[in-house]
This record gives structure tokens, sequence and C-alpha cells, in this order.
């Protein structure tokens, strides 16, 4: 199984918006798929149509209790895509595994068994902290959801010292797959210069598809679908499945599903 942990320590650049449809396009396209919800808000359970009253169990769970991943999944409406849904209860983990000697590795080792899975997808919290940390540390690879401004070039420069530092010391295979440029607005002058930067310091590991502005993108999780099914044709939903298309080029070709 393929992880790939989708994080970026800003808040509002999309990761959860590119979890649920990154997910859904490569459940679209045969791959078998989980995605885990490591954020407390809980909103790409939300978004992906799964309510609070379906999780009894959750990445709480797994992380704290130390429970099976596959007690804590449940199906999604979705064909061939899985949940591991996150509750509040996950604001309280950090804290709780202070003083665990394994903190880092809860998630790894949840990981470990055979799951039946293809490609599994982390949606982390808007942070660097320990719920991130294990996700880094479970994952083969990372997708940066970036944000067209000043600031998020700021804080991709973090997310590459810390990824820097979880290769060092709890996953030396981690990589990067891509940085997907995210709230694209061609009418922004500020857009094309921040891509342009992006692009010049980063090369090919920076996407060619862009994700643009799209309201749709914004309604979809009230109505708890993602932006593909919700309004298949729209801009948003185009960008979303032409990024997955990118993203299984860079995949392994041998872990491809049948």
């Amino acid at each position: 199984m393929i992880r790939i942990a989708i994080a970026n320590q800003k808040g509002g650049v999309g990761k959860t918006t590119t979890a649920i449809n990154v997910s859904t396009a490569l459940a679209a396209t045969g791959w078998k798929t989980l995605l885990i919800d490591l954020d407390p808000q809980g909103n790409a359970s939300t978004g992906i149509g799964v309510g609070t009253a379906q999780r009894d169990r959750s990445s709480y769970d797994v992380l704290v209790d130390q429970a099976s991943m596959e007690s804590c999944i449940v199906p999604t409406p979705i064909p061939k895509l899985d949940l591991c849904p996150a509750t509040v209860d996950l604001s309280g983990a950090e804290v709780e595994l202070v003083g665990v000697d394994d903190r880092a590795h809860r998630l790894q080792k949840a990981l470990q068994p055979d799951l039946g899975y293809d490609v599994c997808l982390i949606d982390c919290p808007p942070s660097l902290g320990l719920l991130t940390l294990n996700a880094m540390t479970a994952a083969d690879t990372l997708l940066v959801p970036l944000q067209c401004e000043f600031f998020a070039l700021e804080g991709l420069s973090q997310l590459l010292t810390t990824v820097e530092r979880v290769q060092q010391r709890f996953n030396p295979d981690l990589g990067i797959i891509g940085i997907a440029l995210t709230m694209f607005d061609r009418r922004n002058r500020l857009t094309d210069q921040v891509a342009d930067d992006v692009r010049s310091c980063l090369g090919k590991l920076v996407f060619e598809t862009t994700i643009p502005r799209n309201v749709r993108l914004s309604e979809a999780p009230s109505h708890g679908v993602p932006a593909l099914i919700y309004d298949h044709a729209c801009a948003g939903s185009r960008a979303y499945i032409a990024l997955a298309r990118e993203l299984i080029t860079r995949l392994p070709e041998e872990r491809k599903a049948a």
C-alpha cells in the first residue's frame, strides 16, 4: 500500500479539499483507496459523507488506544473508497501521547498489516505537531497543497525543514511526491508571481495542474459529497481529476491497481 500524507502546517490551503477529491478520483480510476482523517475537526469525514453517528471508532482509537486500523474503518458512499474517520477526541491525543515512548510511530504500526488497499491518503491537521509527525513517520511520501500567496512560501520553507528532521530521526525514506498549487486566481498578478517563484525553486516537484478558486469546491462539503460528485463538470472538479491523473504517473507502476 502506498501511503501519502497531505500536509502543510498553514491552515486554509486546501488540504482537506485535496484529500477528499484526490481520494475520490483515485477510487474512480480503480485504486482501492483508504482515507485517514487525522484532523480533530473531522472535516474530511464530514465532506465525504460520514456523519458523527457513524464514527463509533476513529483515528483517535488507533493512536491512543492502539486499536487495529481495520476496526476503525468505515465504508463511504463512494465505491472503492473507505475512511478512518476523526472525532473531536483527537484534539487531546497530543497531550495523552506526550509520555509514550513510541508516540511518533503509532500510525506507522497500525498501517503495517496488509489492509488490502492500493493507496492510503492521510489528511493532516494544520500544524506540525504530533499528529502530523505520526503521518510523516507512517508515509512513503508527502503531497503538499500550497496556496498561491506570499505567506504560503514562508510556510513551505518551514515544512521542508520539518521533512528533513523527520528523515533524520524517524523516516529516512520519506519523500515529497509533489506540490499542488491551490486557490489559483489568474486575475491576481501575485498568484502568478508566487507560482513562478515556487516553480523556479522546486522545478518538476510542482505539479503542472493548478487548482483554481471555485465556489463549487466550497459548496460541496455542506452537501456531504466530494466536489467530483456534487458538480463533476465544474472547473475545480476537472482540476482535481487532472491532478489525480498526474499523481498516478508519479506512483510506482508495479503498485498500481489491476
